[in-house]
């Protein structure tokens, strides 16, 4: 079963048991892809989210939800702290294991390695391929770092 189906039996679920949280976490993924794909493409086609493209969407729904946390604790909005953690422990449930920066480093380097990067100024050479790879996997604001570090080091 993909990604797509099992979104739509998580929340099939979800309303039978009645669970709020599980419920409007996984109405916002698949509105989030809905949205996703009513935009045209460069050719005036319509979009179709494969695996990598739904994990990619829940990644960021669940990044939005740290920033959200984040934020309301700096408001000492408790409240609302606990229904995004909620959320986005439900979200997290359907993201493949976040890699360590261990891992992404030793991904980092064997990309270097294959694209022949030697400076900053093949940076791009470099993250396209690597983000690819570990699309859902890694932050990328942690991979740009990394990659940073071993291209400058």
């Amino acid at each position: 079963m993909g990604l797509r189906e099992q979104l739509m039996e998580d929340l099939k679920e979800a309303m039978r048991q009645g669970n709020e949280a599980r419920k409007r976490a996984i109405r916002l993924v698949i509105a989030a892809m809905k949205e996703a794909e009513t935009e045209l493409d460069a050719h005036g086609q319509r979009r179709h989210l494969d695996e990598n493209g739904i994990l990619a969407l829940i990644a960021k729904q669940a990044k939005q939800r740290q920033e959200s946390i984040q934020e309301y604790r700096r408001g000492g909005r408790e409240d609302l702290v606990a229904e995004e953690e909620a959320e986005l422990a439900i979200l997290q449930g359907y993201l493949p294991r976040q890699l360590s920066r261990e891992e992404i480093e030793a991904e980092a380097r064997q990309v270097i390695a294959e694209v022949g990067a030697a400076g900053l100024r093949d940076m791009g050479k470099v993250m396209k391929p690597l983000m690819a790879r570990l699309t859902g996997r890694a932050d990328g604001q942690v991979v740009n770092q990394v990659v940073r570090e071993l291209l400058t080091g």
